[in-house]
């Protein structure tokens, strides 16, 4: 008879191994042979017209499942076939179960239409305080006023914040990490922003670690979206930890494409999950060919203008709220009317193709 002592000793190994094993980045050759199944992606950032932020759009009151079936069918009639959609923690705190739910049927709508998913869990971008319940009405005139960081700056002075942080993604992740209707995991938008810089390390670090225990059957990954120096350690671990290479690029198609060949070197699969701000000269009937030449993945900023405020540029509101004549991004407007109609038509063709 074997000893207990060993018997236990044996299958602690057992569970250190195969917790290590499930830590392991993808190999290239698995991103490469996943990226193959998927055909072009091509889609955008998604936030129905009458959210101003992810609490607004997930919780139990506001969850306007009536307009997010009617915004994406237009996003199906385009060719799309993916939308990035971002999360907020307070969402699972306030309501586990509810939220959970809503994800659920939010992925039954946008399978309806044959779009995938690919959800994003913190966001280093704009507003450093949010709460639950009602969001505020949007400030006339200015970007994303009413968008939240997630967790943002108290996550310094709430030691116990990480704690919920982590069972919010274990959890979210347990639930889905085996749903076909969820293309990837993005874990972290451009962590460091806001000024932040190496102070959203930890987290970064974290949520990798947390999601490779889990180890969904999805890709995960964290986008590069900045080249300062001061943002060196950042891209440093983001591309050693992503099965997937996610990245960003508002500018014009020389250096989106300078972009793509720098990234080239890493072997993995490219998907631009933030692109197109018609000031900086970055279109569609410029950028959407070369992604597609280029084998990359093509998400957007912007669907339907709404309570983001996204037609407005990042730096230059205006006051009185009217209409830029050149919208930042956003295609549709809520009547389902296009800024463009020749935008529209290049990208259903190119999506046709």
């Amino acid at each position: 008879m074997i000893p207990k002592k060993i018997i236990s000793t044996i299958l602690s190994c057992l569970l250190l191994i195969t917790v290590a094993f499930a830590q392991e980045k993808w190999t290239t050759k698995k991103a490469n042979d996943w990226y193959a199944q998927q055909g072009w992606l091509r889609g955008c950032n998604y936030q129905p017209s009458t959210a101003i932020n992810q609490l607004e759009m997930f919780q139990a009151a506001t969850f306007d499942t009536a307009t997010i079936n009617k915004e994406l069918g237009w996003a199906q009639d385009l060719g799309f076939n993916v939308m990035r959609v971002y999360l907020h923690h307070l969402l699972w705190v306030s309501d586990k179960e509810g939220f959970k739910k809503r994800l659920d049927t939010y992925l039954s709508i946008s399978t309806k239409h044959k779009i995938k998913t690919l959800f994003v869990f913190f966001d280093d971008c704009w507003n450093d305080t949010s709460w639950s319940g009602t969001q505020p009405a949007p400030k006339p005139g200015v970007h994303n006023s009413g968008w939240v960081r997630d967790p943002g700056t108290m996550i310094y002075s709430h030691p116990d914040t990480m704690k919920v942080l982590e069972a919010y993604v274990k959890d979210v992740l347990s639930t889905f990490k085996n749903d076909k209707r969820i293309l990837l995991w993005d874990l972290y938008n451009e962590p460091g922003n806001s000024g932040q810089f190496d102070k959203s390390m930890p987290l970064l670090q974290q949520v990798f670690t947390w999601a490779r225990e889990i180890n969904p059957s999805q890709p995960v990954s964290a986008g590069i979206w900045n080249n300062d120096t001061r943002f060196a350690n950042l891209n440093t671990f983001q591309l050693a930890n992503s099965d997937i290479i996610t990245y960003h690029n508002y500018s014009y198609v020389n250096n989106h494409q300078n972009n793509i060949d720098t990234l080239r070197k890493y072997g993995r699969p490219l998907i631009c999950t933030e692109y197109m701000a018609r000031r900086n000269a970055s279109l569609f009937q410029v950028i959407m060919p070369l992604l597609k030449k280029e084998n990359v993945g093509a998400i957007n900023w912007g669907f339907v203008s709404g309570k983001t405020n996204t037609i407005f540029a990042w730096d230059t509101p205006i006051k009185d709220g009217r209409e830029p004549g050149l919208w930042f991004h956003d295609i549709y407007r809520k009547d389902g009317t296009p800024f463009s109609k020749e935008e529209v038509e290049f990208i259903k063709r190119i999506t046709a193709k």
